[in-house]
């Protein structure tokens, strides 16, 4: 266990001996019994109190219970296993949603004498899982080391978490990782990264943002999604194993809510076997078509990534560039306040491994002619 996990196991070690301590049980689901293992018990702990999930095929059959208590089916841990070993950690536990994970992740393992740094450009869930936790939070400036390095200085706080999204999900750029993780391991903080976007979709195999700068060992904590590149549904945390049982046993987005259904984590298992290559190059491929292809029209693009923003500014001129391309067969959205700041309102642009070359020089002329119409660039 690295040294800056000790606070789990503390943490553990009191849930512990206040008799508080929660493990979870494998089972499977099938009408009004669940086995677990392999004694076959009569179900009294689940939600489906009209029986109407046994009305479904076993393969898109409902959870009706949270995994605590009887809805951790054994498909779970092989789903949990695979995820721990594609993202290079000890352990690895699934939430319903990426959002459900940040909430889960950060509150459980940040107290109240311990201090987190946070981008100022995260994700909602993120500032949402700070603003929840007992931990002090200092915003450090976008993707700017020396601010961190500042705050992270300033503070004698027991325990520094540095929080950052992988690839920002509205400005498409990648985070520092390399300067990151360097400050993260000489101030001894633990590192937690959201690679919701970058997961799957680049690195080497997809193993994501920090396996692409090559610190993906430096990386202490990891949240994520399985519903974007990887297609299924979803979120979950990779850590060390002590950091996941605290999880299991703090996480209120992980302990109040009814588990995944079956079905969903079985399409996960799924697609992780799937030999994902030859998508993620053609998404390389496509999105640097579509970013060359938008700055020769004129557009200053800053990204280097598959999410393309292209900042309109003025609220209504955006809602009126989104229009246009609806009309013209283009559907990107606009992004205004409160996702983005006041006057920085944005088509978000996100490519597809999907698209043709035809598609996209379809919708680069479409954008072409867009921009000309109300001066975007």
């Amino acid at each position: 266990m690295k040294p800056k996990f000790r606070f789990t196991e503390k943490a553990l070690q009191k849930i512990k001996k206040e008799n508080l301590y929660r493990q979870l049980r494998y089972g499977r689901v099938c009408g009004p019994h669940i086995t677990i293992g392999k004694k076959k018990l009569l179900n009294l702990c689940s939600n489906d109190y009209l029986g109407l999930s046994a009305r479904s095929p076993r393969h898109i059959q409902m959870q009706s219970s949270s995994r605590s208590v009887s809805g951790n089916d054994i498909l779970f841990k092989d789903l949990e296993d695979k995820l721990a070993s594609h993202k290079s950690q000890r352990g690895a536990l699934v939430f319903p949603t990426g959002y459900m994970a940040n909430l889960g992740a950060v509150s459980a393992l940040a107290g109240n004498e311990d201090l987190i740094l946070s981008d100022e450009l995260n994700h909602a869930s993120i500032i949402e899982a700070c603003r929840l936790c007992r931990a002090k939070t200092l915003v450090y400036k976008h993707n700017d080391t020396d601010d961190l390095l500042k705050k992270i200085k300033s503070n004698s706080a027991k325990t520094k978490f540095v929080i950052t999204e992988g690839i920002f999900s509205m400005d498409g750029d990648y985070a520092r990782l390399d300067e990151i993780a360097e400050i993260t391991e000489k101030c001894g903080a633990v590192l937690m990264v959201d690679d919701a976007h970058g997961d799957f979709a680049v690195g080497d195999d997809g193993k994501g943002t920090a396996h692409l700068f090559g610190v993906a060992k430096k990386v202490d904590v990891y949240t994520s999604s399985l519903s974007k590149a990887l297609g299924s549904f979803g979120g979950y945390v990779a850590s060390e194993k002590s950091a996941i049982d605290l999880c299991v046993n703090r996480a209120r987005s992980f302990i109040y809510t009814s588990a995944l259904p079956a079905f969903l984590v079985d399409a996960s298992l799924r697609r992780l076997s799937l030999n994902r290559t030859p998508n993620q190059k053609k998404l390389q491929k496509n999105a640097f078509c579509l970013r060359e292809g938008l700055k020769k029209s004129g557009y200053e693009i800053n990204t280097k990534t598959h999410i393309v923003p292209l900042i309109i500014g003025d609220e209504k001129k955006t809602l009126e560039f989104g229009r246009y391309l609806y009309e013209n067969g283009v559907f990107a959205q606009p992004i205004r306040y409160p996702t983005v700041p006041k006057k920085s309102a944005r088509i978000r642009v996100s490519v597809t491994a999907r698209l043709t070359d035809a598609q996209i020089e379809n919708a680069l002329d479409v954008f072409e002619r867009a921009g000309r119409k109300f001066r975007a660039f």
